[in-house]
C-alpha cells in the first residue's frame, strides 16, 4: 500500500515477508465506497493495519462520517492499539518482577522491548488524535457524532497516559472527556449507548488513571441509576445495545465495591 503506518517496522516486515521481485504493490482504492468495502473485508480477515489505512483515507475524503463508518474507524484503531497495550502490560509486568529480584542480565533486553512498544503506542495514538483534531471533530454534525469523537479523543489520550511520563496526556484526556460529557448531557438521553459508553470510560479514567476512586465510582453509579430505570422503554435493538453497557457499568461498580471493602 502506498500509505504507511508509523508503528510498523519496515525492515522486520521485509525480513518476515519479503517482497517478490516484480510483484505489484497493492494500492488503496480511490472512492469512498470502495474504501469502506475494503475496510470491512480487512476487518473480517483481521487485518487491522490495512483496515486503519482504509479508514484513514476515508476520513480525509469525507470527514462527515455516518454511524457505520464511525464504528469501522473505531474498530480499526481499537484492535491496532489493543494488541500493543496488552503486549506492553505483559512486558512491563515482567520487567517489574525482574527488577524486584535485584539484578538480571536480561533487564536491558526487556526494557528495550518495552520502549519499542511504548513508541508504537504513541504512534498509534498520535495518528488517530491527528485525524480527530484536524478532520473529525471540526466536521462533526449533531450531538451523537461530537460525543463519539470527543470520547474517542479522551480514550486515546488515556491510552497514551498509561505509558507516558508526566501529566500532559492525563490532562488532555480529562479535557476531552469533560467536553464530551457537556455535549452528551445536553443532547443525548441517559440510555443512549454513546453517552453510556462515554461514562463507562470516563469513570474508568478517574478510577484507574487518576486514582480518584470515589469520583469514578459515583460517576458510574449515577449513570447506572439514570439508565436502568429507562431501559424498559426502549425497543429491542436499542435495549440490547444500551443494556450491554449498563451491565459493564454494574460489573465495574461491583468490582470497585469489593476492592474498597478489602
Amino acid at each position: 500500500m502506498t500509505d504507511s503506518l508509523k508503528w510498523t517496522n519496515a525492515a522486520l516486515l521485509e525480513d518476515l515477508v519479503p517482497k517478490k521481485k516484480g510483484a505489484a504493490e497493492f494500492k488503496l482504492p480511490e472512492t469512498f465506497e470502495e474504501l469502506v468495502f475494503l475496510a470491512k473485508l480487512a476487518e473480517q480477515a483481521e487485518r487491522f493495519d490495512e483496515m486503519v489505512l482504509c479508514m484513514r483515507k476515508v476520513v480525509k475524503l469525507n470527514s462527515e462520517l455516518g454511524s457505520e463508518e464511525r464504528n469501522l474507524l473505531s474498530v480499526a484503531y481499537k484492535n491496532v492499539i489493543g494488541t500493543r497495550r496488552n503486549a506492553w502490560r505483559i512486558i512491563a509486568s515482567i520487567e517489574t518482577r525482574e527488577n524486584e529480584k535485584g539484578s538480571s542480565e536480561n533487564l536491558p533486553l526487556i526494557a528495550a522491548l518495552r520502549r519499542q512498544f511504548e513508541s508504537e503506542l504513541a504512534a498509534v495514538c498520535d495518528d488517530l488524535l491527528g485525524l480527530l483534531d484536524n478532520y473529525l471533530i471540526p466536521a462533526a454534525q449533531g450531538g451523537e457524532a461530537k460525543v463519539f469523537y470527543l470520547k474517542m479523543k479522551g480514550d486515546y489520550h488515556r491510552y497514551y497516559a498509561e505509558t507516558a511520563a508526566g501529566d500532559a496526556q492525563k490532562q488532555a484526556a480529562l479535557d476531552a472527556y469533560d467536553k464530551a460529557s457537556q455535549v452528551a448531557n445536553s443532547s443525548l438521553p441517559p440510555t443512549h449507548p454513546v453517552r453510556l459508553g462515554l461514562v463507562l470510560n470516563f469513570s474508568v479514567f478517574h478510577y484507574e488513571i487518576m486514582k480518584e476512586h470515589e469520583k469514578g465510582f459515583q460517576l458510574a453509579r449515577q449513570a447506572y441509576d439514570e439508565a436502568v430505570t429507562e431501559l424498559e422503554t426502549l425497543d429491542d435493538d436499542a435495549y440490547r445495545e444500551s443494556n450491554l453497557i449498563v451491565q459493564l457499568l454494574r460489573d465495574n461498580l461491583n468490582l470497585w465495591t469489593d476492592e474498597q471493602q478489602q
